[in-house]
Formats: structure tokens, sequence, C-alpha cells
């Protein structure tokens, strides 16, 4: 079989068909260049380990969707000790620190101020209401800026209120009318601590940054310094070239994988319910889609900083925002619904937070697993056809 190279193309070997065959000994070879050039420019390095670190510490104790500790404004217009006994109902709780006005007009100015998110007016009556059926006992005013801390502060007095009313009237001996009894109970996230919900779903936003940064700038680094020519000029073909590229890197992810993971259960104490070898499988999955991903705008683009611009706004953005990692995709317009499909990161964090909360519940792991296989074959297939095999 023949053996033939122009000059300006990938070396090949009967057509076509030599792409496919690869060496492992020039493969073993471009590997180790790829971890030499690793070694020489640490940004790899520090996009691999010290961006997850420095993005779960800051999302992980920075960022809460839980109200605690919120500043409430009390206006009590006549002091008795049912009264008393209400005010420090929420003495008791975490979620709430209470001010005491002399009037509503105080409170008002206080709120607009911002130094407290809510009122709580008792009037002078408040003794003969409290009991009292489709009679409103107090009055509740709400900083409804931020709507959803304003529907968690509205959530939390009713229910310290309901609380409260049921404990006063078992201490009286005075049956509270109640036309539905409540029992909460609360699965897989029995605290309801926001960060169980956040961590998991952050891991899936690094792993997107990880990957679509460490491969994105690899081939538009060869163009720029023009040692592109020098690979084609040497008998590897595109698989080895690909291969060669990728396989540092997807080891580099990996290991930023595993230390995510490590923070996650070791540090913020989110439980691993489900098995951590199915993680990892998942995770290789998620990681060849987004180093595949980064491959493609990297050959596309043939610039560092327009791959390294490119990669953030298609792959960090859309994952940060229509993944479900913080915005519920069911609250979403339909047509917004319909794009998060094309978003791998729905997937894996649909993946990761079901089996970090809730265990290895197939159901919901093999649709996603199987999503995110297709979504890899695809980017890899479209990057085998768009990389260079001559120079133009």
């Amino acid at each position: 079989m023949s053996r033939t190279h122009d000059g300006a193309g990938f070396y090949s070997s009967g057509g076509e068909k030599a792409i496919m065959k690869i060496s492992r000994i020039r493969l073993k070879g471009l590997v180790f260049k790829e971890f030499l050039q690793i070694w020489r420019d640490p940004s790899s390095m520090a996009i691999a380990f010290v961006l997850p670190v420095f993005l779960l510490l800051l999302f992980g104790y920075g960022v809460s969707l839980d109200a605690k500790h919120v500043p409430i404004g009390w206006v009590v217009e006549k002091t008795t000790p049912t009264s008393e006994s209400f005010m420090a109902a929420f003495d008791h709780s975490k979620y709430f620190e209470n001010h005491q006005y002399a009037n509503m007009a105080e409170a008002k100015h206080a709120m607009q101020y911002r130094k407290i998110n809510a009122i709580i007016h008792l009037r002078s009556d408040f003794n003969r209401q409290v009991f009292k059926q489709n009679s409103p006992a107090i009055q509740i005013i709400v900083d409804g800026i931020d709507a959803n801390t304003a529907r968690l502060i509205s959530g939390y007095i009713q229910g310290t209120w309901f609380e409260w009313l049921t404990h006063l009237a078992r201490i009286k001996g005075i049956p509270l009318s109640q036309p539905v009894s409540i029992q909460h109970r609360i699965w897989y996230n029995s605290q309801v601590l926001s960060k169980n919900f956040l961590v998991p779903g952050l891991i899936a936003v690094i792993m997107t940054l990880i990957g679509a940064l460490l491969t994105a700038m690899v081939m538009a680094r060869e163009w720029e310094r023009g040692t592109l020519e020098a690979m084609i000029a040497t008998p590897v073909n595109l698989i080895e070239v690909l291969l060669g590229k990728l396989i540092p890197y997807f080891i580099l992810g990996m290991g930023g994988m595993l230390l995510s993971i490590a923070m996650a259960v070791f540090l913020f104490e989110v439980p691993l319910r489900g098995s951590l070898w199915l993680l990892l499988l998942c995770g290789v999955l998620f990681l060849l889609v987004a180093l595949g991903m980064g491959l493609l705008i990297s050959i596309v683009a043939k610039n560092q900083f327009v791959a390294g611009q490119i990669a953030i706004i298609v792959t960090f953005l859309p994952a940060f925002i229509l993944s479900g990692f913080i915005f519920d995709i069911g609250s979403m317009p339909e047509v917004v619904q319909g794009f998060t499909f094309l978003i791998a990161a729905r997937y894996f964090v649909a993946i990761l937070q079901t089996l970090f909360l809730s265990g290895d519940v197939w159901g919901v792991v093999l649709p996603n697993m199987a999503a995110l296989l297709i979504m890899a074959l695809f980017f890899f297939i479209l990057t085998l056809k768009k990389s260079p095999r001559r120079l133009e």
C-alpha cells in the first residue's frame, strides 16, 4: 500500500481511510508533547483545579436562596402577655431578627430605607381578635422588591403564626378550627438547604466551563503560533492529532471533577446518596461533550482570544441560565424550554441533583446519559469534519 504526502496535508495511506489508523507511538508522543505544553503554561492547571475551588467557595458560601436572619419591624399598639408570647415565637427563630418601633410611620420609614424587610402590626385589640374567625388579628407588610424573598418571608411568618396559634390554643384548652390538618414531609432535602440544591448543579456549570476553556484555545494556539504547519508535515493523521489534544485535557478535567465532588461532600456536606462510580461515568460523558464543544470552537475560531470569548458565551452562560441550575425550567416560556434541550448541562444537572439527593434513580439517569452520549458523538463527528486536513 502506497504512502503519499503532497506537502500541504496530513500523510495518507490508501486515501482517506488511513486517517482512521492510529499509531500508538505517535499518539504517545503527541500526548507527551501536550503535557509538556501544560507544564510550561500553568493556565490550564489553574482552569482545571483553581477555578473549581474558587467558584465552589464563591457560590457555596456566598450564594444562598434561603432567607435567614431577616430583619422585621414590630409595631405593637398595646403590650400584653399574649402579644409578648407571639413576639417570643419569632425570637427563637433563625429566620428573623426583631426590631421594635413606636408607630407605623417609623416602621414604614425603616422599610423605605431597607433597614427591615417586613412589618408585623399588632393592633390594640389583638387579644380579642386572635381566635375569632374571619377577623384579621395581625397586619403583615412585606417588602416586595425581591419577589422571591418576599414570598419566603411571607411563608415563614404565616408558618410561625400558625404554630404559635396552635400552641396557644393547646395551653388554653380552646379548640382551634382547622378545616385541613397539614403534616409537612420533605423528601430528599429534608433540611431545605439551598446549598444541597446549588452545589451539585454548580459542578455541571464548572465542568462546562473547564471542558470548553481547556480545549477552546488548543487548536487556535497551534494556528497562531504556526506549529500546525509543522505538525501537518509530520507522519501523523487527524485522529492522532485530535486524541493527542483531548487526552491530556480529559485527564485534567476529570481531576477537576473529582476535586469538585470531594469539596461538595466533605466541605459543604452535601449528601451523595447515589453511586460514585455512576456519577463518574456520567461525568466522563459530560466532559467529552464539553471538550468536544471547546475543540470545535477552537478549530472554527483560529484565534485564542476569540475562541475563549465564544466558549464563555456559547457554553458557560447557557449552562448557568438554562440548565435548571438556579432557574426552574418549568417556569420558563415554552419556546425557551424547548431551547434548553440543546443545552448539555441541562442533562448533567438533572443527573447530579438526582445522584446526590435521591440516589440511583435509573428512570432519570439513563435518559439523560443517552442524551449526553448522543451530543458527545455529534460534536466529535462535527469536529472531525471541520478539522483542517491541509493548509489553505
